[in-house]
């Protein structure tokens, strides 16, 4: 009797190490996620690009509930971006910061020499590329940017004024490239977001902007404002209608209008230097499940981005080959700091 018990107790005992181990096989261990708050830091003003994109990124995440923790978007605009990516450049190894990237990636520590390269933090994303529009007054004679141009010629140099997001950034650098474009020169009035740009120039204060297509759209389908042409090769394929009379695609490329001047934005997202794999993985996943909403692709619509996702080692070679880029123009335009690299 006593060496059945024992073997009965031997069988369950077996029975239930199988089941353990099949258990231990079955249930994944836990990936990583934010264990509190994530910072959300925007190096840009309220009411521009990044800005926009920041806050509908954090509406789509409490939509669709993508992760348990809440993103507190914060704004960090000092020193043209600098004060949001040196926070995050500070944040060594903390998982629990993002940050909203544009092209003052590279411009910022170019013009200031502030001790700061996009080689400080963890690429983790790029989540599209945002277009230029040269854009003017509904109620200015110019109904063309080839009009425009002409009577900006006409006018006489530094006669014209063009409103635009911070100085020696990518606005101004699209304005010193009209200007060899044109042969003539403009007064560069920096304001901090694109959205307080859209107003100066609603207002009659400047004569044209050089705003992406998101931070202009509701003075556009208002009626104050007309989009002459966009800064890149091609037209924007969104021919949905956005104003009673024009879609996107209706807008002639700078090209057409006789400008050949072409710049597009990064709009990417960063981590601190320092974090880990899994933990740069989770946000690559987050990033690529917002990405694949209706409410994002209607945004990108909405916006005329050109939806380019990258991730990993496609991603950081484009920045590689996007920092030299800008080191050129940079110079050319003579914005470079002493000292700057």
């Amino acid at each position: 009797m006593k060496s059945l018990i024992s073997r009965a107790r031997t069988c369950r005992a077996r029975v239930f190490a199988a089941a353990a181990l099949a258990l231990s096989v079955a249930t994944p261990v836990l990936a990583w996620e934010p264990t509190k708050p994530v910072e959300f830091v925007i190096p840009a003003g309220t009411g521009g690009g990044a800005d926009q994109m920041a806050r509908l990124i954090q509406g789509i995440v409490i939509k669709h509930k993508l992760m348990k923790e809440p993103l507190i978007v914060i704004n960090k605009s000092g020193g043209a971006g600098a004060e949001g990516f040196l926070a995050v450049k500070d944040a060594k190894g903390d998982p629990h910061k993002i940050i909203i990237s544009l092209s003052n990636l590279f411009t910022t520590p170019m013009a200031t020499g502030v001790p700061f390269n996009w080689k400080d933090m963890t690429p983790v994303a790029m989540l599209a590329l945002d277009q230029f529009v040269l854009w003017s007054n509904a109620d200015a004679p110019y109904k063309s940017a080839g009009e425009y141009v002409a009577a900006a010629k006409a006018a006489g140099p530094n006669k014209f004024k063009m409103a635009g997001t911070g100085s020696k950034q990518e606005d101004q650098i699209i304005t010193v490239a009209l200007e060899k474009a044109t042969g003539t020169k403009f007064i560069y009035v920096p304001f901090k977001g694109g959205g307080e740009v859209a107003v100066q120039l609603v207002g009659g204060h400047v004569n044209s902007t050089v705003n992406n297509p998101i931070e202009a759209v509701a003075q556009w389908r208002a009626g104050k404002l007309r989009a002459l042409c966009v800064f890149d090769d091609e037209r924007m394929p969104f021919k949905a209608k956005v104003t009673d009379t024009q879609s996107w695609n209706d807008i002639p490329t700078c090209k057409e209008a006789g400008v050949p001047t072409n710049y597009t934005m990064l709009r990417g997202i960063f981590m601190p230097a320092g974090v880990k794999p899994d933990q740069l993985a989770f946000y690559t996943d987050l990033l690529t499940k917002v990405a694949a909403t209706p409410d994002w692709k209607e945004y990108m619509e909405k916006g005329a981005f050109n939806p380019t996702f990258l991730t990993g080692e496609p991603f950081t070679k484009w920045l590689t080959t996007a920092e030299a880029s800008h080191r050129t123009l940079m110079t050319e335009a003579g914005f470079m700091a002493a000292g700057a690299k």
